[in-house]
């Protein structure tokens, strides 16, 4: 269900986006509204689903976390969304993609080594249901966003 959203809503996703840490008072400051409006506006964006919650945005390649993996996946017998659970509940993964086209899902995850994306790669083609998959390694990144303030128009 897709919501409305008003300028104003815009505009405060748009700073948020930017810097989750603003205070409601800079934020109305910014975008020429009263601290309230913001503080109302933020709660029923938080109501609506559309603000899921707030997060930090950490480099993990500075925590050690070298190895980026796109992984495709072929899922036999139906058991899609019993198989992308169960991937989802990995530490490593970012994200469990289901798609359309020759794989079913495509994960994305983030490991120390390549010795740990090979014993993830290996535990996958363990579990039941999973028929092959197939793993591209990231060599460079040029962009990485969970959302972008250019997606607010």
């Amino acid at each position: 269900m897709t919501v409305k959203l008003d300028e104003v809503d815009k505009a405060i996703l748009r700073e948020l986006l930017n810097d989750a840490r603003l205070s409601f008072r800079e934020i109305a400051k910014r975008i020429g509204v009263s601290t309230a409006t913001v503080a109302n506006k933020v709660r029923r964006l938080e109501e609506a689903g559309i603000i899921k919650g707030y997060t930090a945005v950490i480099d993990v390649e500075k925590l050690g976390y070298d190895v980026t993996a796109v992984i495709e996946v072929v899922v036999s017998k139906g058991k899609i969304t019993e198989v992308e659970e169960e991937i989802a509940k990995n530490p490593n993964v970012q994200a469990v993609y289901d798609v359309t086209g020759q794989s079913d899902a495509i994960i994305i995850a983030r490991f120390k080594s390549r010795a740990d994306l090979s014993k993830f790669i290996k535990r996958m083609l363990s579990m039941d249901y999973v028929e092959r998959t197939i793993t591209h390694v990231v060599l460079n990144i040029r962009k990485e966003e969970v959302a972008s303030p250019k997606l607010i128009e």
